[in-house]
């Protein structure tokens, strides 16, 4: 596998949303590797209403205006960690959600950690995802070129057929297609 360089972060996080999916997120700690091929993402822009960088940098949200490469990791409803990936340059204010993703390597850590022998719904949204994964604020502002935590590019024999939608669980900027998913996944969030 070869790990993304810096160069393929600095597109807008719409374009870098899109070509995320088939890339494998990886997570070594140190005593186990866990790895998943991305199949769902959805993009935000400091534009767009929906994004936690429409209003400016805040403390929850400066790793969103880092340079593209660097993880971004909030937690949601006061019980979930989501995990994001900053696109752009340093200033802009974009990133990319990682929602959901098809587990490869340390699923039974997984299962375990998620008490859950069901592989189908290991990793099958954004809270799953990071639990599955053990990814919390400690990853917050991470390079993903060359930490525990870091996105390979597909294999070359990897074909995916990309489907477009509306984001999920928003109540603004709702008309914007910005979800991509794997056409007719088993591994999508539900």
């Amino acid at each position: 596998m070869i790990i993304l360089n810096k160069d393929f972060y600095l597109q807008g996080a719409v374009a870098l949303a899109k070509d995320l999916i088939g890339c494998i997120l990886l997570h070594d700690d140190g005593v186990t590797r866990r790895s998943g091929i991305i199949v769902e993402t959805e993009a935000y822009t400091e534009d767009d209403p929906a994004s936690h960088a429409f209003k400016g940098i805040t403390r929850r949200n400066r790793q969103m205006f880092e340079e593209g490469g660097t993880s971004y990791v909030y937690l949601i409803y006061g019980l979930y960690y989501c995990f994001n990936v900053a696109a752009g340059p340093k200033g802009r204010g974009e990133a990319v959600l990682i929602r959901a993703l098809k587990p490869l390597e340390g699923i039974p850590v997984m299962q375990r950690v998620r008490n859950t022998r069901d592989v189908q719904n290991l990793c099958s949204g954004p809270g799953k995802l990071c639990l599955a994964f053990e990814i919390s604020m400690e990853q917050n502002g991470m390079s993903l070129i060359d930490s525990s935590l870091q996105i390979a590019g597909p294999a070359e024999n990897e074909k995916y057929e990309i489907e477009t939608s509306y984001r999920i669980g928003l109540s603004k900027a709702t008309e914007k297609k910005w979800r991509f998913y794997v056409k007719d996944s088993q591994w999508v969030s539900r």
